[in-house]
């Protein structure tokens, strides 16, 4: 019968440095704000699936005298249906640039995320999760 042994990692006791707790909490900070940049990216988005819907929408209608109402905070004024085809490629152009500069942040979020953990692992090992909880 053959023993199996499991090999016991010891913890290391390891001292947190006020500069360490500092890189922690920064972590931390920029880990939660990347998470609330990729929701907000995510609402853009259905934002602009939505204006796609409907410019396609739009593009069906046949009747090019009807006057369309367009949403403008909260007050509809009606258009032509070319000026409402305009508006609505206006508002996806801006939501795109929009998306393209929360993708920007979180693409710098994520490479100051990359430094910290080389730097908290370097020190800290196991002792430390940076992993984020896929829940």
């Amino acid at each position: 019968m053959a023993a199996t042994t499991k090999k016991s990692v010891a913890v290391e006791d390891v001292n947190v440095t006020f500069e360490d707790q500092q890189k922690i909490n920064k972590f931390a900070r920029n880990t939660n704000r990347m998470t609330e940049l990729k929701d907000e990216i995510e609402a853009k988005k259905k934002s602009l699936q939505n204006l796609e819907d409907a410019s396609d929408d739009l593009m069906m209608c046949e009747d090019d005298d009807l006057r369309i109402p367009y949403q403008i905070g909260d007050v509809f004024i009606s258009h032509s249906q070319e000026e409402t085809q305009e508006m609505l490629e206006a508002a996806k152009e801006a939501l795109k640039e929009e998306i393209k500069g929360l993708e920007g942040r979180v693409a710098s979020i994520q490479e100051v995320l990359g430094d910290l953990k080389v730097q908290l692992y370097a020190k800290f090992g196991n002792n430390i999760n940076l992993e984020a909880d896929e829940s």
